[in-house]
């Protein structure tokens, strides 16, 4: 037989947890579904990591599922994700840091796109960025994100 203190402290336990429920289902829905471009062309390492911190704060407030994120990658700002022996040793922990963000977001669905032009102008193979891949890769970093407007993208600078 449960006593009555412990059937109220139950009780109390499940409406806690119903209202916390309740409450992000709540904000999800506030916000709805989303199209975001990231824009990163800056060469600099905290511009960069707190760019990415913005993205999963992002997905923290709409959920993963009402989140369709690209970060795009062009100029200066590809300087910032390139893996070792490119890295910039002078900023390698925080290169560890923005690794495991672009690793942790890609889990969640976030794309990240790199330009081409920006590759080939600065003598970069797709092996010298930081987990990417032949479909990363985009023809122009403007050009993409311009086009990602046109389909209903909404555009974010950090």
């Amino acid at each position: 037989m449960i006593k009555s203190s412990t059937k109220i402290s139950i009780i109390s336990i499940i409406v806690i947890l119903t209202t916390i429920f309740a409450g992000s289902m709540l904000i999800w829905a506030k916000y709805g579904k989303q199209k975001v471009v990231y824009h990163f062309n800056e060469g600099k390492y905290k511009i960069t990591l707190g760019g990415l911190r913005n993205i999963q704060n992002h997905i923290n407030a709409v959920g993963k599922e009402n989140a369709e994120i690209r970060a795009v990658f062009h100029g200066n700002g590809v300087m910032t994700i390139l893996s070792a022996p490119k890295i910039d040793l002078a900023n390698s922990g925080l290169t560890k840091e923005i690794q495991k963000r672009i690793k942790n977001l890609k889990k969640q669905g976030v794309k990240f796109n790199i330009c081409k032009n920006t590759l080939k102008g600065k003598k970069i193979t797709i092996n010298d960025v930081f987990d990417a891949k032949d479909s990363d890769i985009v023809p122009s970093g403007v050009a993409e994100i311009a086009h990602l407007q046109t389909q209903g993208f909404a555009y974010v600078k950090p």
